[in-house]
């Protein structure tokens, strides 16, 4: 029974991959509004009942990749060493992400992770979706704020503060690479621009957060 459950699980998820590959291929090809869910079902071989039943929307399709980062944050936060802040965590974890050039930060200009931010920023349907996965991780992060006794109004405030800061950086630096920048050339800039805006959090967030418990 349990290797038959096993197997049904690995079935289910290589279906929502061969869904989510086969829309993001249409979806690069013509554009995003160009292709219906219709299209992306046809191309996949399944029915349309079927495939909102492994992505409750067209923009899923695209942006469930991003809920596997949903918990980094909070992550971060709570796997930090004891004399490091929250925001001087998330910091240190974004600058090693820069230096390997993980597509998260925004600073990587592999051709496919560039076909891929430039179809997440050029269309506002997905952009306003993304929001319901930032919402999440501000959740995840505030609950793991809140958990090393921070007031919730508190630990609330500092999440969304740390996820939008993150965002933004990716964002940013997006906009480096798609202006012709390298992700080599754009480096020594995404590093300034980070060590800016934690700084900028630290200066006020560390002093309202409480001080982990030994």
């Amino acid at each position: 029974m349990e290797n038959t459950t096993g197997l049904r699980e690995s079935k289910k998820l290589r279906t929502r991959r061969q869904l989510a590959a086969t829309a993001l291929e249409l979806f690069l090809e013509r554009g995003f509004d160009a292709v219906s869910v219709a299209d992306v079902a046809a191309a996949a071989e399944v029915s349309k009942p079927t495939l909102f039943r492994y992505f409750p929307s067209k923009e899923d399709l695209v942006l469930d990749r991003f809920a596997d980062h949903q918990d980094e944050a909070a992550r971060i936060v709570r796997e930090r060493s004891a004399d490091r802040s929250p925001v001087g965590a998330v910091h240190a974890h974004f600058l090693a992400a820069l230096a390997e050039r993980d597509p998260i930060t925004g600073l990587c200009d592999h051709p496919n992770v560039l076909a891929f931010q430039g179809l997440l920023y050029g269309t506002p349907s997905l952009e306003l979706r993304l929001s319901h996965y930032s919402d999440r991780e501000v959740e995840l992060l505030a609950a793991a704020l809140e958990s090393e006794a921070a007031a919730p109004l508190t630990a609330r405030l500092a999440a969304v503060h740390l996820v939008a800061v993150r965002h933004e950086l990716g964002r940013e630096n997006w906009r480096r690479l798609a202006a012709g920048q390298s992700a080599d050339e754009a480096y020594p800039a995404a590093v300034a621009d980070a060590d800016r805006a934690f700084t900028m959090l630290a200066h006020g967030l560390d002093s309202a957060l409480p001080i982990r418990p030994a």
